[in-house]
């Protein structure tokens, strides 16, 4: 693959803190999914990289700065992929433990074209909309990404994790650099920690994987000693679970956050209770469920925004007829040669994880948005218009799925940062989104960007990625 060119334009007005040169979006309609509140005709004031002030009607133009007319236009906080991995690039080659393709392209080369393309990465995600992501787990390098991003311009605040503390294995995945260790006792778990904690994690992220040769409560202990750990070191945990009893389990154990939907079996009174009871945040990733499938059986319906915004290189790779026979894995013939069991799988996973984000939602449960992005067919950037789509078809309103993207996110991105993004208010980081549609009378126009406003600085969409 050759690396793409991109091209540093459209930066509209710099503002830096050392002038607190001000700008102004004069005359839009602001959401501010936080509170519900819609101020039509709103003129947001930004003195460097902070909003100084939200105000109505018509101001003095002396007090304004430097002026943008955004009549007509709506303003929401920057978007927020709480669920996003920067180890893996997304294309058909980056989950060798799945569809192992290290014969058409060694995962190695994989890594180094990753981490040679984690600024188009983080450009696409501020062409999105997206000024902020939590990457919930990968290798020990993933702490670079964080420290790279934030002296970065043109990309999104980062929260991260580490490796992943696992029930399983994953070999293929291991350069030396593992994003995935598997832990054997609770001592190990506690020691672990203690090694990610001096990398100051945003988070550590159990993988709570169960099958025959796992059962849940073979690895209870495991989960009970990294949560206690963290908590000492004051990190939260967050836990992928995707199997109801898996994710009870992890909650009473003391997680903080579920990465995942739970997609086996309708959630019950008492786990909606407990969750409840625990302030959990839950982050349905609803995307992903259907990307591995449709990807695997020549089957994948990339959306507009995905097309448009996605590295082509990736998208590239996705097509798995373009494989030679004799290389393709099993579980890639498999799905070619049924594929409509493929669609299948995919239908009896929404049928019961859509009515259980609609009952968590109603319950009063803090949902926040997130797509998994990085898994094979789940585009970095646009994925999380998809998501909104399948929020919708859960039965969410427009407002409460962007609360998700916005205010909910900040709460389980955490931390200094957490509190000062996801709404629109008065020495809140000015992390901004521009668009030309009203995403309240249709969530597809969430997607309808503008500008995007990260930090302070004004970006054309258009001029971002090249």
């Amino acid at each position: 693959m050759n690396a793409p060119t991109f091209l540093c334009l459209g930066v509209l007005f710099v503002a830096s803190s050392a002038d607190a040169e001000k700008i102004s979006l004069v005359g839009a309609t602001v959401i501010n999914p936080a509170d519900g509140k819609v101020l039509p005709n709103a003129t947001i004031v930004i003195n460097g990289d902070k909003i100084e002030a939200v105000v109505m009607g018509k101001q003095n133009a002396a007090a304004l700065g430097k002026q943008i007319d955004c009549k007509g236009k709506f303003i929401l906080p920057g978007y927020i992929d709480t669920h996003i991995h920067f180890f893996q690039s997304g294309d058909l080659f980056t989950r060798p433990d799945g569809a192992d393709l290290n014969s058409v392209r060694p995962y190695k080369d994989e890594v180094a074209w990753i981490k040679s393309h984690l600024n188009d990465v983080f450009a696409r995600y501020i062409r999105c909309g997206i000024t902020s992501v939590v990457d919930v787990g990968g290798p020990m390098w993933n702490f670079e990404v964080r420290k790279t991003a934030n002296s970065t311009a043109k990309a999104p605040r980062v929260a991260v994790a580490g490796p992943l503390i696992s029930s399983v294995s994953r070999e293929k995945l291991d350069l030396g650099d593992p994003p995935i260790v598997k832990i054997d006792n609770p001592d190990q778990a506690r020691e672990f920690v203690r090694k990610l904690a001096a990398q100051n994690p945003d988070l550590v992220k159990i993988w709570y994987i169960v099958d025959k040769d796992h059962p849940v409560d073979s690895f209870r202990p495991i989960v009970r000693a990294t949560v206690e750990e963290s908590h000492t070191h004051k990190i939260r945990v967050a836990v992928h679970a995707t199997e109801l009893e898996t994710a009870r389990a992890a909650v009473e154990e003391g997680a903080d956050i579920l990465v995942h939907s739970m997609v086996d079996k309708p959630v019950d009174d008492a786990f909606v209770k407990l969750l409840k009871d625990r302030h959990i945040i839950l982050c349905p990733t609803l995307v992903v469920f259907e990307r591995y499938g449709r990807t695997f059986s020549h089957q994948l319906n990339l959306t507009p925004e995905e097309k448009a915004g996605g590295n082509p290189e990736v998208i590239a790779s996705l097509d798995v007829t373009k494989i030679p026979q004799d290389k393709l894995p099993d579980r890639i013939k498999s799905a070619l040669a049924k594929p409509d069991e493929a669609l299948d799988r995919i239908k009896k996973t929404y049928d019961v994880a859509l009515p259980n984000l609609k009952t968590l939602e109603d319950a009063g449960v803090t949902i926040a948005a997130g797509t998994d992005a990085g898994n094979i067919g789940t585009i970095h950037g646009p994925a999380l218009f998809r998501e909104f789509q399948l929020m919708k078809e859960a039965g969410l309103t427009p407002m409460q799925i962007l609360q998700c993207a916005t205010a909910n996110a900040a709460k389980l991105f955490g931390g200094d940062t957490g509190a000062h993004i996801g709404s629109i208010d008065k020495g809140n980081f000015a992390d901004l989104v521009i668009l030309k549609s009203n995403p309240l009378d249709d969530i597809k126009n969430a997607s309808d960007i503008e500008r995007t406003v990260k930090n302070g600085v004004v970006y054309t969409a258009d001029s971002i990625v090249h």
